[in-house]
């Protein structure tokens, strides 16, 4: 089976996992703190915070922004459930804001009709916006800050899909409009951590709170104690935080992987290329790339007629076609209809998700086995190709 997704790891990223599996540390040590510099630079960001999980990182920045129980939140349907669950932890509301069909990400004219029918009604603003960066490529952020900053609503990027992809030539994660951005280094992402997550900020209060709540809201900083005579083995508790650390042997394989990103992107971009050439002139849509936006092309996500999506899936897996499906709208979900949202709420994303259907992309996939895919996808179709290139 070709998988949708699939981690690139070779000997040097064994060996680098390896000396460290050797070494005296292998939690926290000198390789996470070596992680989120390498990271913040990387990403043109004052500070980075490396965690367990992107849902741990989305977790921890709505924490650290006191959202809490009265507070409200939004993000899109568009998106895997953590994007929503992380304000729920923190005992906040969540809303969300409808996508462009073209792009899969939030619709910045929807979110100003939204804050524009919620000031009319009278009724609360949202304390946070969690844009997501949907298969790669980024949301509009200097638009969505524009509409944000006046109302003080903060900003927590989600670019769980999107580390290597660039905003008006800046790199996602630089926080230039937003307070953080959230990455995901799962395998089937950019660049892996075997499982793990990052926070970026330019903020340096945040950027403090964030590594102590990742580590049960515990300090050891005698600057910041209130035992001013503590001995050599004291820590205190400040707040009630999570064991959200990542370990020394995960941070170094991000290390390695973090070193050949670009050549990740460029090949990933290649074969997207390749994608698109193919189905031109075909009834087969896929999502477009903004002129603002240089994807990381996480997923290459097409649309087909939405009574014919199914019986694809079956056929193309059938052909050991790892197809999936990215994503069911968060607010069809049982539990999220239990709280009163319905069928129907947001239907930009409803009309995507029953059209979408995401191909095999990653950047070992052979060229032999993308001319395959696409046979057997336009074959399944009755269509022609134009060429490949």
């Amino acid at each position: 089976m070709i998988p949708y997704g699939r981690q690139e790891i070779d000997a040097e990223d064994i060996q680098a996992v390896v000396e460290v599996l050797k070494s005296p540390l292998i939690t926290q040590g000198p390789k996470v703190e070596a992680f989120e510099q390498a990271l913040a630079s990387y990403c043109h960001a004052q500070h980075a915070v490396a965690v367990s999980s992107a849902t741990a990182a989305l977790h921890l920045a709505c924490l650290a922004l006191d959202v809490g129980a009265g507070d409200l939140v939004w993000t899109v349907p568009n998106t895997f459930v953590a994007s929503a669950n992380a304000a729920r932890y923190c005992g906040a509301a969540v809303d969300f804001v409808d996508i462009d069909a073209t792009t899969g990400n939030l619709c910045v004219q929807a979110l100003a009709e939204k804050i524009a029918n919620t000031q009319e009604q009278g009724k609360p603003l949202p304390k946070a916006l969690i844009p997501v960066h949907f298969a790669g490529a980024s949301c509009n952020m200097k638009a969505i800050h524009a509409l944000c900053a006046p109302l003080n609503i903060r900003i927590i990027e989600d670019a769980s899909h999107a580390i290597g992809g660039k905003y008006e030539g800046e790199p996602v994660g630089c926080c230039r409009y937003s307070d953080m951005t959230v990455f995901s280094f799962h395998p089937v992402k950019i660049i892996t951590t075997a499982e793990g997550g990052a926070i970026t900020t330019n903020s340096g209060v945040l950027a403090e709170r964030l590594a102590m709540l990742r580590s049960h809201g515990i300090t050891k900083d005698k600057a910041r104690m209130q035992n001013n005579n503590a001995p050599q083995w004291y820590y205190e508790q400040h707040e009630l935080g999570y064991n959200y650390r990542l370990s020394d042997l995960q941070a170094v394989l991000g290390l390695s992987q973090l070193s050949k990103i670009d050549r990740f992107i460029q090949q990933r971009n290649h074969l997207a290329e390749r994608y698109s050439q193919a189905l031109k002139g075909s009834p087969i849509g896929a999502l477009q790339v903004p002129a603002h936006s240089y994807s990381s092309y996480h997923l290459f996500v097409i649309q087909v007629p939405a009574e014919q999506r199914e019986p694809l899936f079956h056929r193309l897996r059938g052909a050991n076609i790892g197809v999936w499906v990215h994503y069911i709208p968060v607010h069809t979900q049982p539990d999220y209809q239990a709280l009163g949202f319905n069928h129907g709420d947001f239907p930009v994303s409803e009309t995507y998700y029953q059209q979408a259907l995401t191909l095999p992309l990653f950047t070992t996939l052979a060229e032999s086995q993308q001319d395959f895919i696409i046979a057997e996808l336009l074959n399944a179709t009755e269509l022609k190709a134009t060429g490949l290139k």
